[in-house]
């Protein structure tokens, strides 16, 4: 059997971590197994569906690396729902309701107050067809529900473990909205079983629907398939994910925090699992070693932090022949840097676009701010400023020779020197920084210093 999954998104708004953690843990296994992964788009909601938000879509899951080998488009299968539905309508499975909003909010209230389940009490089904007519004489448009078999309904879920549910405890679910348009729930089976879904992996909040979408299976005559539950991320405290984290689109940390698709990766593909999270440059090594027997039932805690860190990781491994090749995407021109410099910063990165930053530092104008009580050390340490050329053996020539004139020592003797030659407090290793800078911009950085000692 050849494992077939499915990524489902809606084009209504742009992928956020969450969504994009069920695309990327999808592919990983559909890779892991040697199966299809299907990019479906569900957009089936004309009001909100935008095809902007579509290609949005595509251009994340490409930059994060995850490719599909097909996809589908539900606005393109019109015919096709109805037909089944036709069908489900003709054998009973699918039957008229007429209930407004403010009549079916009335019944859930009072079941409630009576301490029973809100369970629909299939009054529907208890209309003649003179009541029917007059209902629609009225105005009222029916809404369609799926009659639930009083059956148990279990399955094993590959994350979850054994799930049980009992068909009698289920409101009927509505399928087919009173303007005739299908949800989400039957155009996604039908889709399923049409695709040969194997296997369908997605979060926790779709539990209670795969305990009807099974019986739908049954009921179209479809295989039913395996069905993977993800817990749903929190934020670090266990609440629900912040602005911060929870609602910034993939699109905004690619554009905006300039975070690599790895870094995306290497986070989402191991929270929530026994794994150690670590900085992958390729999923690779992700997709060798999942298996969803990792994940744990718990909510995994998601931090931005995290991907930070891991960002930095990822871009401090990078080789100076990929870092060459991006300089255009960072507003630099290939050829700015040498092997050399990349060496002397790459321990500094955090972001790709920080290169920039760095050649500011080495390539100026730089500003400075140096405490009144350093200035004329400052001016002693330029007059003993080594000739040159220079290399990385000049910063400790220049040391010794400022110690010889000064008693200062550790970051006394240090910090006013970076600061007067980088404009900073910290950064790469100064017996690197110097050659980059060079003598002339270092004696010019100095010199306005010293004159105004």
């Amino acid at each position: 059997m050849t494992v077939k999954v499915r990524f489902a998104p809606s084009p209504t708004g742009l992928l956020h971590i969450g969504n994009a953690r069920a695309a990327i843990i999808t592919w990983l296994f559909a890779k892991n197994q040697g199966g299809k992964f299907l990019l479906r788009i569900d957009d089936t909601d004309t009001e909100r569906s935008k095809v902007e938000y579509i290609q949005a879509i595509q251009d994340d899951l490409t930059w994060l690396g995850v490719t599909w080998d097909d996809m589908a488009y539900q606005s393109k299968r019109t015919d096709r729902y109805n037909t089944v539905i036709q069908k489900l309508k003709d054998n009973g499975r699918l039957y008229p309701c007429y209930e407004t909003p403010t009549e079916l909010d009335l019944k859930r209230k009072s079941l409630l107050s009576r301490g029973l389940p809100p369970i629909y009490d299939r009054g529907a089904l208890n209309l003649t067809d003179d009541q029917k007519k007059a209902f629609e004489a009225e105005g009222r448009m029916p809404h369609w529900r799926f009659r639930m078999n009083h059956d148990p309904i279990e399955w094993n879920d590959l994350v979850r473990g054994e799930v049980k549910f009992h068909g009698k405890d289920i409101s009927d679910p509505v399928l087919i909205r009173e303007d005739g348009s299908p949800l989400y729930h039957i155009c996604s089976v039908i889709d399923d079983i049409d695709f040969e879904m194997t296997h369908v992996i997605r979060g926790e909040d779709h539990v209670s629907n795969t305990a009807f979408h099974i019986q739908m299976f049954e009921a179209f005559g479809g295989t039913v398939p395996v069905f993977a539950h993800l817990p749903l991320l929190t934020d670090p405290q266990g609440g629900k994910l912040s602005k911060r984290l929870g609602s910034l689109s993939l699109q905004e940390y690619r554009t905006q925090e300039g975070i690599e698709p790895m870094a995306v990766i290497s986070l989402l593909a191991r929270l929530g699992t026994a794994d150690p999270i670590e900085a992958f440059s390729s999923p690779q090594p992700i997709i060798d070693s999942f298996d969803f027997s990792k994940f744990s039932k718990g909510a995994p805690k998601c931090d931005v932090e995290e991907l930070t860190r891991l960002n930095a990781k990822i871009v401090q491994g990078m080789s100076f022949d990929q870092v060459q090749e991006r300089l255009v995407s960072i507003g630099m021109k290939k050829g700015d840097i040498t092997a050399d410099y990349w060496e002397a910063v790459r321990q500094n990165m955090t972001l790709l676009r920080d290169l920039k930053d760095w050649w500011t530092v080495t390539n100026g104008p730089v500003k400075t701010s140096i405490a009144a009580e350093d200035k004329d050390y400052i001016a002693l340490a330029y007059s003993v400023l080594p000739a040159a050329p220079w290399d990385e053996q000049t910063w400790s020539q220049w040391i010794a020779a400022i110690k010889g004139k000064t008693d200062r020592k550790g970051k006394a003797l240090f910090m006013p020197l970076r600061q007067a030659l980088t404009g900073m407090d910290h950064g790469p290793e100064l017996d690197k920084m110097l050659p980059l800078i060079g003598p002339e911009k270092v004696q010019e950085r100095l010199s306005l210093i010293a004159k105004a000692a």
